[in-house]
């Protein structure tokens, strides 16, 4: 791979369509930023203050059980609506029908299901906070396709008003509930509060009007496709929200607790530090198709990106989760350290192969992904009840396990998909680890030599961070790290507005 990156075509090409993407993607960020903030500091607040492990359990385990089903919410619109070639009123108006009609569907399929559930834990707490998720799921329908139109034009501050009135609402009510005493429900209203604010700030910056008057040929057309697609995301839902369900059952609610508050962690810090460009990969790359362009070139730019930014991150908070779970948490939640280690490592695994749902079904290859996302799904299902058998640090680790499975699975698939070079990928991979390690050492001095990691405190955690920090920005460039010119030009992109005003003005 040569250092030089392959310059993006038309409208993401340079001059006033490079300054557009970059946009879309600070708007990205700043949507995906705020949204962290708020949440990470509503689930520290709660989880120090108000909620305990088991009560953070019970929430986790009902929505899960609730979001494995929530793929028929959206039921493809959003891709559908991607990919369409124009997206005219009269699309709009029969997705708009087809995600309120599923939308009441999926409410009726969890309340259904919420006593049953109940029962099966033993928690009868469990059917009225999985009524309250259901109803905030009757909402969500005015939102979608809005947010679906938006990103569709890269309107990255519209969507970003959408996410922040949201977060901003379930952040307000969750808090405010969970002080008044309303245990784990208080975070299910939240739900509501959110998916409330979500639909009228969208319908207020795109109107989707509900209509009755559609084709039963369009809407077999638009069902058809997500069909494939709700395939797809069930067999992803399962293995994406079963760990809290297997745990919850094998290891108690204070377990369910304790592992939730790890993985979310970890994950709320994946999505923090490269989820929020992620959002412009797909219209990007399909801009890249219809342009018959070679993809391999800008996955290996992608993929680049996200080992230069994540795997330091997930490194650093792997070695400093005892001290960051103390502080954050308390006590209360020191088990919950080892299992954030052991997630956040396994998350540099997930990110060698980005784009794996979005480029398949870009490229029309749904059905094939179907059957390697259910192949997915049984190694993480099968790994993580023998660990949850064992015990709640087992059932962390068995995530390395799946990490790695994952790998090997989509490996070979992705290179006939994208035709990417194994030996820039092999050059990537090298690269990123080498700026992990070199990234993590003082951090890794500060718990082992100058302090104990249940004594670093927070002006520790802070001087280890920042030196951490500091030496990543070193170790890029030091390692020529393929990502460093990319990072560098979003750098420069970021900073220009400060450059300009600092700039003297002529006479």
């Amino acid at each position: 791979m040569s250092d030089a990156a392959p310059p993006l075509p038309d409208a993401v090409a340079s001059g006033r369509g490079s300054a557009s993407v970059k946009s879309a993607a600070l708007w990205a960020a700043g949507s995906q930023y705020t949204q962290f903030v708020l949440q990470f500091v509503t689930s520290v607040v709660i989880s120090r203050f108000f909620l305990k492990p088991a009560e953070i359990g019970l929430f986790s385990v009902a929505l899960a059980a609730a979001m494995i089903l929530s793929v028929i919410q959206d039921f493809g619109l959003t891709r559908y609506l991607g990919r369409h070639p124009t997206a005219d009123d009269d699309t709009v108006r029969h997705c708009t029908v087809i995600g309120t009609g599923f939308s009441i569907l999926l409410a009726a399929l969890i309340v259904a299901l919420a006593w049953p559930i109940a029962r099966f834990y033993g928690e009868p707490r469990l059917f009225g906070i999985l009524a309250l998720i259901a109803a905030s799921y009757l909402l969500n329908p005015w939102s979608i396709v809005p947010v679906a139109l938006l990103s569709r034009r890269l309107d990255f501050r519209g969507t970003f008003l959408v996410n922040a009135t949201g977060a901003v609402a379930n952040s307000a009510c969750a808090l405010t509930l969970a002080a008044l005493g309303f245990s784990a429900e208080s975070l299910a209203w939240a739900m509501i509060a959110q998916a409330a604010m979500r639909a009228l700030c969208a319908q207020s910056l795109q109107p989707t009007p509900l209509t009755f008057h559609f084709r039963m040929e369009r809407a077999r057309e638009i069902i058809g496709f997500g069909s494939g697609s709700a395939l797809l995301y069930l067999s992803g839902g399962i293995g994406m929200r079963t760990p809290d369900l297997i745990v919850g059952r094998m290891q108690g609610m204070a377990g369910a607790g304790l592992y939730s508050r790890g993985v979310a962690l970890a994950s709320q810090l994946h999505y923090l530090v490269a989820g929020a460009v992620g959002s412009i990969y797909y219209p990007t790359f399909a801009r890249l198709r219809d342009n018959g362009e070679d993809l391999g070139p800008y996955y290996h730019r992608v993929v680049a990106a996200h080992g230069a930014i994540v795997w330091p991150a997930m490194a650093l908070l792997a070695v400093l989760s005892q001290p960051v779970i103390l502080l954050l948490y308390g006590d209360a939640w020191a088990s919950a350290a080892p299992l954030l280690a052991f997630v956040a490592i396994a998350e540099c695994f997930f990110v060698m192969l980005p784009l794996h749902m979005d480029l398949p079904i870009l490229l029309g290859r749904l059905r094939t992904l179907l059957w390697f996302n259910l192949g997915d799904t049984a190694i993480s299902v099968i790994t993580l009840c023998i660990g949850a058998a064992i015990s709640v640090e087992a059932a962390a680790a068995s995530r390395l396990a799946y990490g790695l499975g994952w790998v090997c699975l989509y490996a070979g698939w992705m290179h006939g998909l994208v035709g990417f070079s194994w030996r820039a990928m092999l050059r990537i991979y090298a690269s990123s680890g080498a700026v992990a390690v070199l990234t993590v050492l003082p951090a890794l001095y500060a718990v082992t030599f100058w302090r104990s990691p249940a004594t670093l405190g927070f002006p520790g955690l802070m001087i280890a961070g920042a030196a951490s920090g500091l030496v990543w920005l070193i170790a890029v460039p030091l390692v020529r790290h393929p990502a460093r010119a990319d990072l560098a030009g979003m750098a420069a992109h970021i900073l220009a507005p400060l450059r300009a005003r600092l700039r003297p003005r002529p006479a």
